[in-house]
Formats: structure tokens, sequence, C-alpha cells
């Protein structure tokens, strides 16, 4: 298994893996391109799952949690390119172009490219970068790279100009809700807020009325909870769960559940 190689860090990578991997996507912040260039990518969001395999193509909203689960087929390898349509890029596009920006895209938040010759060759154009990591892209080549690939997107999906561009904040939802059903993806309180459409200030006000006390407490005891339904009822092992519900590692699981049960996850397992 090898880690991915940064063609243009955060912005445009390349990834290889010889074996099946889960992912817990913490939050995806920028519209995102995948190719899929060999095995099996499924992407679960709440709304959402998501499934391609060698020569797809996928377009991924921002502002997202989910989980990622990279499968090489029999025989085969895990490999996919991954371009990170970031904001401020695409700002630049919809001025020079004057597309009007502002409305709310309301359509599906994980859109499957049809693949053409266009797309198919932009992503052929990058791979010599990929096999090649001593010849390095150079900035300005590798943000013309992620430019090329808005307008083929726009060329072969024109509606896709209503996700792209939109600039809306997040509406404001229902916390109490979405924490309930998204406590487990690791990512900063800062996140989860504007993920709920509040500003930080606002959500830790707001989820102190509900719940009665901080996000970050709160997160870690809604975690040690469902680890020991998991561990007590179906028998789930450590090992297997920690990375599931937000913790960074084994030894901080272990820890934290010591602290709030009196022993160890693998002593409760017993």
């Amino acid at each position: 298994m090898t880690n991915p190689t940064e063609i243009i860090p955060g912005v445009l990578f390349y990834s290889y893996y010889s074996s099946m991997r889960k992912e817990k996507v913490a939050f995806m912040e920028h519209n995102t391109l995948i190719l899929q260039v060999s095995g099996r990518f499924t992407l679960v969001t709440a709304n959402q799952t998501v499934s391609m395999e060698s020569g797809q193509m996928l377009l991924v909203q921002k502002n997202q949690l989910g989980e990622i689960t990279k499968t090489p087929l029999e025989g085969g390898d895990y490999q996919t390119i991954v371009i990170m349509l970031k904001e401020d890029l695409i700002r630049k596009i919809a001025l020079e172009e004057g597309i009007e920006t502002g409305q709310k895209y309301t359509g599906p938040s994980n859109i499957l490219i049809p693949g053409n010759d266009f797309l198919h060759a932009f992503f052929q154009s990058v791979l010599p970068y990929v096999r090649h990591p001593e010849h390095k892209i150079t900035n300005t080549v590798g943000m013309l790279k992620v430019r090329e690939a808005v307008y083929l997107l726009l060329n072969t999906m024109p509606e896709l100009k209503a996700m792209l561009f939109d600039f809306s904040e997040p509406y404001k939802i229902d916390l109490e809700q979405f924490m309930l059903l998204n406590f487990h993806y690791n990512v900063p309180v800062e996140k989860f807020a504007r993920l709920t459409g509040r500003s930080l200030a606002g959500f830790k006000r707001e989820f102190q009325k509900i719940f009665g006390m901080a996000p970050r407490q709160w997160l870690l005891e809604r975690r040690l909870a469902e680890a020991r339904l998991l561990i007590e009822k179906k028998h789930k092992k450590p090992s297997a769960i920690y990375l599931d519900l937000g913790f960074e590692s084994l030894s901080h699981f272990s820890h934290s559940f010591k602290k709030k049960f009196g022993k160890a996850p693998t002593e409760w397992a017993v």
C-alpha cells in the first residue's frame, strides 16, 4: 500500500492502494472531481450511495461528510486521480465568464459524469506527472489543468454550472438531528458549525441549550456510549470500531474508554 502522490499539494493528487481500505472522509470541503483508474470506489453520504469502477468519473459536491471504501478488483490494484475544484479558482472563472452566482444548488450531491474522449484525454494528460513524479508539474501548469477540468465538465454537462458556481452558505438545519446522525465523524467543531449553517459562537450556544454540555464533551461521551453498545451487544472488537467512531488512535480510544467506564474496552468485551 502506498500513500497518495500529491501532484499539486492540496489540489491534484493520485492514489494507489494494493488492498481494501475504508476511510472516514471527515469533511469534503471542496467540489471534487474523481477519475477511477482501476478498482472500485464507493462513497456513502447521508443522502446517497455512489459506486464507480475503472474509467468512470464522479463529481462530489462541497460541504459533505461521507465514508469512502476503496476496493481493488480481483488481480488488480486500486488507483484514482482526484482534483479539488477550490472555490477561489471557481470564483475567478465565474468572473471571467460572467456567470451569475448566488443561487442555492438543490440537485444531487454526487453526480456520475458520462465518459467522453475529451475528459478521458484530459486525465491521460495528467498521468505522465503521476508516473514521473521527479518531473514536478509547476503550480502554473497545474492550475491550468484544473481550470481545463472545469471547462470540460461544463461542456459535457452544462447543468453542472448550478453546482460548481453555488457560493451560497449552507442552510441552517436542525442541529440536534444532524449531530445525532454524524457524531462519529472526526471533524473539528468549526466544521460541524459550518455544515449546520451557523457561526461557531452560535453553534456552541445552541448546542449547549440542546445537549446541556459543550460540543467536544458531548462528542466524546456519545462516541464512548456507542462504543460500549457495540462491544457489549454486538461483540465488536475495539480495534474494529475506534476509527469508525471518530477516534484517531486505538490508544486514545482505550484510554478514554477506561477513564469513562473503569475498564479497558478489551476487558469489557471479555
